[in-house]
């Protein structure tokens, strides 16, 4: 179900599960990618609830969250302990995708502490974004939709998959979302992910053309310990193309350590 919670006086919106929330002994936080929000993690939330308290948010500016988003990953950190400061659980992972995994990163390497592992899906060191999206955002948004859910889905997941996720990035804020794609373009993760110190778990569809694999590759070389998923027939949306795949792989990291 949804909640809604006060960050910064802010109202936060975030998927919880309706039964049981807390009881559970350990929690995911789920964050999304650029103009995404908490729904994309749908195919998670059957399956993982049984097991953990989920949290699916939507960070500031996106879904039905208030703000208008940041336009630098370095501020969300922050951010995110102040939501989990409001949030009171304990054993918590986080798991982001693409942009959110960036903001997941950033936060194991600044607050590790906080929390018990990391899990970077679809992420990289470093996120360059091409020039056209940024003017296609001011021009044709529609066609920018397009072009970005045609090449984050595996060709053979493009017809079951296309149009839901279009129609969840045309929901988007723009102006949040060009806040996202200026955050992806301008960070440099590199001497960040070195101070990462806790069980670290790098994911990433083998046909990812937004992200491609050796981007995961890189962090993981980065990250004493870590341990590297790549999964077949997904693309950067892997957490919906291969969800019971996708979602083996976080049970086995969650059961991996105490």
């Amino acid at each position: 179900m949804l909640k809604y919670f006060s960050v910064d006086s802010t109202k936060i919106t975030c998927w919880i599960n309706s039964r049981g929330f807390g009881d559970h002994e350990k929690s995911m936080l789920f964050i999304h990618g650029s103009g995404g929000e908490h729904s994309l993690w749908t195919f998670q939330y059957a399956r993982l609830n049984k097991n953990f308290n989920i949290i699916a948010v939507d960070l500031p500016g996106h879904g039905s969250s208030e703000g208008s988003g940041e336009s630098d990953v370095n501020v969300y950190g922050p951010w995110v302990k102040r939501l989990l400061d409001v949030l009171q659980l304990k054993n918590v992972i986080i798991a982001g995708h693409s942009l959110g995994a960036a903001i997941a990163l950033t936060f194991a390497a600044d607050f590790g502490s906080m929390i018990n592992g990391v899990v970077s899906v679809g992420g990289g060191l470093k996120m360059p974004v091409n020039p056209a999206i940024f003017e296609l955002l001011k021009k044709d948004p529609e066609t920018a939709f397009e072009l970005m859910c045609k090449f984050s889905l595996a060709k053979e997941n493009r017809i079951k998959l296309a149009e839901p996720l279009k129609k969840s990035m045309a929901a988007a804020n723009i102006e949040a979302l060009y806040n996202d794609l200026v955050a992806c373009d301008k960070m440099d993760l590199t001497d960040k992910v070195k101070k990462v110190n806790l069980p670290s778990l790098i994911m990433c569809g083998e046909e990812d053309k937004m992200t491609p694999p050796q981007l995961s590759q890189d962090i993981a070389a980065n990250i004493k310990g870590s341990k590297t998923c790549f999964i077949k027939g997904a693309g950067h949306m892997v957490m919906m193309e291969r969800p019971e795949e996708f979602n083996n792989a976080l049970i086995t990291f969650a059961q991996s350590f105490s």
